[in-house]
């Protein structure tokens, strides 16, 4: 299962009650995707829920892919925030907190520590590759992004 199939919709009852219908609790799912970014759905939320979703759609969704929001881009884009956050400083707990003030969707911290871990472990092969290959410049780039998300 892919981090971002583990991000989920805070407060998923409320949200599905200001839409007035069923959504998954996933905020990648494509029906989550299609009922708040498509026809009438922002315009039933709150304001304060409004801003937030209309924060989530402007630093994840916007990309010129024709398959927008399905090309996968959106997943990138919130994967590189989680690492971001982490390669300042933040534990996964706070990075948990980080993306519900900002976005109101959450994640298990155990699920971000598997991200984290996940990261490192490609990193360290891609430092290992690096060396093998001869790309001095490759493997410094792949240490150091480790070295930061590693704390």
């Amino acid at each position: 299962m892919a981090f971002t199939d583990k991000i989920y919709v805070k407060n998923h009852r409320q949200l599905a009650s200001q839409l007035e219908a069923n959504i998954p609790k996933g905020a990648f799912a494509g029906a989550t995707l299609d009922l708040l970014f498509t026809g009438d759905g922002l315009s039933k939320l709150d304001e304060t829920t409004r801003d937030r979703v209309l924060d989530f759609a402007e630093d994840f969704l916007d990309c010129s892919c024709d398959a927008n929001p399905y090309c996968g881009c959106p997943e990138e884009k919130f994967m590189r925030y989680v690492l971001e956050l982490r390669a300042e400083g933040l534990g996964p707990q706070a990075i948990v907190d980080v993306m519900t003030d900002d976005y109101m969707v959450y994640a298990y911290t155990g699920d971000v520590l598997s991200f984290l871990d996940d990261a490192v472990r490609n990193l360290e092969a891609v430092e290992t590759l690096a060396d093998v290959d001869g790309n001095a410049e490759m493997s410094e780039r792949a240490r150091t992004a480790k070295r930061d998300l590693s704390g």
